[in-house]
């Protein structure tokens, strides 16, 4: 593996991470508490029990990219309003990670946090995770102008605002339909999966790959594949 890593990131000069399943563990359900806010205000929203105010939300995160765009094409609601109330939860769940902020703080280049979040939720979140410092550019939902991953829009929007050279770059991502434009822009990718036999909440959809060339690596560690990379280019 490590020859592999050595081979396939020792050109990269900026390291781009999702944030949230991607930089903690996903069965430790920070983001359900945001889905659970996400359903709650689209049941404010249209009138509806929490049944069917879920099947609404879940079918707006897949065919729009995010529930927030969703709403706001189809019913062009006020998005702050939105990132407020969905990103009033509770980050005691995050652990620390002191080890996984040495490795990216080891890695040659530029770091990036690239996020259909908002900032305010990136930075206590990485706070928590006690990794702030390590990072270069938070680029969130409202640098992309509303407009969420996997819009190719977005990662052009991305790479512009931050002089990224696409073919010097690697992404990483839980959601394999998010890696489909980088790599298809010259990028490295990354998918992070669930731990082995975790527990957690997601749509099956969530997990399925379309385009598996899309894809260079897979870790369920990003902590453990991270001190590969660095011991791999060295």
């Amino acid at each position: 593996m490590q020859e592999k890593l050595a081979d396939g990131l020792s050109h990269v000069t900026d390291w781009v991470f999702d944030l949230d399943n991607t930089l903690y563990p996903r069965d430790c359900d920070l983001f359900a508490q945001i889905d659970v806010k996400m359903t709650e205000y689209v049941g404010n929203l249209l009138g509806l029990d929490p049944i069917a105010a879920r099947k609404v939300q879940k079918e707006l995160y897949r065919d729009y990219g995010t529930t927030l765009h969703g709403l706001m094409e189809q019913y062009q609601i006020d998005p702050h309003e939105f990132i407020d109330h969905v990103h009033d939860i509770d980050y005691s769940s995050l652990e620390p990670n002191q080890e996984l902020g040495l490795l990216i703080a080891a890695l040659p280049g530029r770091k990036h946090i690239f996020t259909n979040a908002d900032q305010g939720h990136a930075e206590r979140t990485l706070e928590k995770l006690g990794i702030t410092t390590h990072f270069d550019h938070i680029f969130d939902i409202i640098a992309a102008d509303m407009i969420p991953k996997p819009d190719y829009r977005t990662y052009e929007t991305f790479i512009g605002a931050h002089g990224v050279d696409a073919e010097r770059a690697v992404m990483f991502e839980d959601m394999p339909r998010n890696l489909d434009v980088p790599k298809d822009m010259g990028m490295a990718t990354v998918l992070v999966l669930p731990q082995e036999g975790s527990k957690f909440a997601a749509e099956a959809w969530e997990h399925s790959i379309n385009e598996e060339e899309a894809i260079d690596f897979t870790t369920r560690d990003i902590t453990r594949f991270l001190a590969q990379v660095v011991e791999a280019i060295g």
